[in-house]
């Protein structure tokens, strides 16, 4: 039997969610274990209360309803990116897929039964509302969040242009709620920006991991090398900080576009036949360039693929403070017309067979924003290793997660000035860079 899957590789599922990109799996059906008595009792069981439900609840609830929530129930109980998707929301997130859709402009998580602001995305309504990363959502429209499903909620987000919805939030230094009242708009994501720094070094930041990314990417450098002039140019600081993920093929080519040979990753399921390697071609569009690649706690997933790749092969220097963790694979399985299913399929292991599940990317340098008093304590996420029911690996200590904050003026952004210092003192690569001996 064939089973056509989406395979993902973000963190997080919410108003602007991580895209997706088309992938095949065959399955045998001799494979298939037959379920055991006891499965079919407690399947029975789910039958006896259900239609308990529908015949004795004091009002008459809505079947589909209740079918959709026993699902989910079950998908969020496997680890906190296991979901159900419905019809509306499996469409939300193909069209999420091509960098363009309506909201907010928020990257969300579900945290003890509340919303909590991941990153509000450049340039949308809810960055120009002044939303902050760790924000929590309590109301949406005046109505409570809490005890809706994270997909319900994105969607009360979601509506017509221009049409206005009120959010309350919850801010740890603020004594009151706040109230903010955002403009619907088409969030268009530019997944790629590009400057030039001190006329000699070519800055790059990747916001995640959509369609565009690695063709933004391509046009970047092409553009920051007529610029600046190859002669010129000491080197590239590709910035992950912040980006949450997206789709693993774009996360390859990312990869590949620096890289002449070698794995780049490798995903590995339940069973060993399903293990998929992916590796480099000949061709880098650095030019062998030196190249500094900036993470932080809001760095995740694709993100993760990327540095570790790079950081295995030597081809880059890692900078900043230690990434979110998330080292597993979602597939988004359409359920003929039914919405989508969204299931963790696989981990990832970086070139060298390294999983991060749950411990994230080390930097090879670590380099401490100054955080203002009074977003101290709250500039830290808690990374995958602070999600409850995330996937544990044997043998392997985990760690939380680090500092998220960047400055909003890039004059004070300690991070991007250590790396184009060390840009301008270096030759190529990072074969003698040291990590620290203290990680925190």
């Amino acid at each position: 039997m064939r089973k056509v899957s989406l395979v993902l590789v973000g963190a997080f599922l919410g108003v602007g969610v991580s895209a997706v990109s088309t992938h095949t799996q065959l399955l045998s059906g001799t494979s298939a274990v037959a379920a055991s008595a006891e499965t079919y009792r407690q399947l029975s069981l789910f039958g006896d209360v259900f239609e308990k439900v529908r015949t004795d609840y004091v009002e008459k609830p809505e079947e589909s309803k209740l079918i959709e929530t026993a699902v989910n129930g079950m998908l969020t109980a496997l680890d906190p990116h296991s979901s159900y998707m419905d019809a509306k929301a499996f469409r939300d997130m193909q069209t999420t897929t091509r960098g363009e859709f309506g909201g907010l402009g928020i990257e969300v998580t579900m945290e003890d039964g509340l919303i909590k602001v991941v990153s509000p995305i450049d340039d949308t309504p809810a960055s120009k509302a002044g939303l902050l990363a760790n924000d929590i959502i309590t109301q949406i429209d005046e109505d409570q969040v809490q005890g809706l499903t994270l997909n319900q909620a994105v969607d009360k987000m979601r509506g017509p242009v221009n049409s206005p919805v009120k959010l309350k939030i919850s801010r740890k230094e603020a004594k009151e709620p706040l109230d903010v009242t955002l403009n619907r708009d088409i969030i268009k994501i530019r997944p790629v920006r590009s400057k030039v720094e001190s006329n000699d070094v070519g800055y790059v930041r990747l916001t995640q991991f959509n369609e565009q990314t690695f063709d933004g990417l391509k046009t970047a450098i092409d553009k920051l090398q007529t610029d600046i002039g190859n002669d010129k140019l000491k080197g590239y600081v590709l910035d992950l900080r912040n980006n949450p993920g997206g789709l693993l093929d774009q996360a390859v080519m990312v990869s590949d576009a620096f890289l002449d040979r070698g794995e780049i990753v490798s995903t590995r399921g339940r069973n060993p036949d399903e293990t998929q390697r992916f590796s480099a071609k000949v061709g880098d569009l650095a030019k062998g360039k030196p190249i500094v690649v900036l993470v932080n706690g809001g760095a995740a997933s694709a993100s993760e693929i990327v540095a570790g790749a790079l950081q295995d092969h030597k081809r880059a220097t890692i900078m900043g403070t230690r990434s979110f963790g998330k080292g597993s694979v979602q597939s988004i399985i359409p359920l003929g017309g039914q919405g989508a299913l969204r299931l963790t399929t696989a981990r990832y292991y970086t070139p060298s067979g390294r999983s991060i599940q749950a411990k994230g990317i080390e930097p090879d340098q670590e380099v401490l924003q100054d955080v203002p008093d009074e977003l101290k304590g709250k500039d830290e996420t808690k990374g995958e290793a602070g999600l409850k029911g995330h996937l544990k690996q044997k043998d392997v200590e985990e760690r939380g997660g680090s500092s998220a904050y960047i400055p909003p003026d890039p004059a004070k952004d300690k991070q991007l000035i250590a790396a184009v210092d060390f840009l301008h003192g270096i030759q190529k690569g990072a074969a003698n860079v040291t990590k620290p001996s203290t990680p925190n």
